[in-house]
């Protein structure tokens, strides 16, 4: 990849990522440096993404026309509250300003064999959700494991109103991957519905988006990749792209999983 198409790519995934803080010892003021870090000389992110009890402070400082939205996770990261108790999580973080979703689906139950635990979850929260709020389905693909099972997931969330399908919590050793994004990507084209695809965890760099945008684009369509469908799940992927277009080398931080 060249210099410009790999500058093209960097200004594309800033516009398609989700920039994440959900470590487990995050505070108010890593939460600041968020919102700020979303908004950069190039442009923002599409979302930030962060843990339930700070949607109240972000949307303080984003106010409630930014164009930067706000993603929260419930039943995260272990997909193992009762339903009632999510829905309730839901309910309180849309009360808070939260525009987004991402659900941890019972994926332990999915691996049981209880298919009904996962249409049953995901239909809950899309009903709490109603057609503001966007709902992005995590799938835990990397303890799935089973392409057939990961596939099943898939097409068990979209028929229940999933708006988006995405890989991972970013809290177990097997996050993204590229032959998990195919398996997925093929159970949204073959759906036949406008359901988005979003890969979370493990990707760190731009080269590597690039191979995530161009799977997509051979499954799906060319111009198919854009916010309303596909997403990254990353927190260290914006210092990349940052450094890529100021044409400085990468800095390496931590994690914000």
């Amino acid at each position: 990849m060249n210099d410009h198409s790999l500058r093209e790519t960097a200004a594309f995934a800033l516009s398609l990522l989700d920039l994440t803080n959900l470590k487990d010892d995050c505070t108010d003021a890593q939460i600041v440096t968020l919102c700020a870090r979303a908004q950069t000389p190039f442009g923002h992110s599409a979302a930030i993404c962060i843990w339930p009890r700070f949607v109240a402070r972000a949307r303080s400082i984003l106010g409630t026309d930014h164009a930067i939205k706000i993603a929260t996770v419930v039943n995260f990261p272990a997909g193992e509250m009762e339903v009632a108790d999510v829905a309730a999580e839901t309910r309180e973080a849309i009360a808070d300003g939260a525009d987004e979703i991402d659900l941890v689906i019972p994926y332990r139950q999915m691996i049981d064999g209880d298919e009904q635990a996962v249409s049953d979850m995901v239909g809950a929260i899309r009903a709490e959700c109603g057609s503001s709020v966007l709902l992005k389905v995590i799938r835990e693909t990397g303890e799935l494991k089973d392409a057939a099972l990961i596939k099943r997931a898939g097409e068990l969330a979209i028929a229940a109103g999933a708006d988006f399908i995405k890989t991972s919590t970013g809290k177990v050793s097997v996050n993204a991957t590229l032959e998990t994004a195919d398996i997925m990507l093929r159970t949204i084209r073959d759906s036949g519905r406008k359901v988005g695809f979003k890969p979370a965890g493990g990707i760190g760099s731009v080269a590597e988006a690039a191979l995530y945008l161009s799977l997509a684009e051979t499954i799906m369509a060319e111009d198919w990749a854009m916010p309303s469908t596909f997403r990254f799940g990353a927190s260290g992927l914006l210092d990349d792209i940052l450094a890529v277009l100021s044409g400085g080398a990468p800095i390496a931080l931590a994690a914000g999983y």
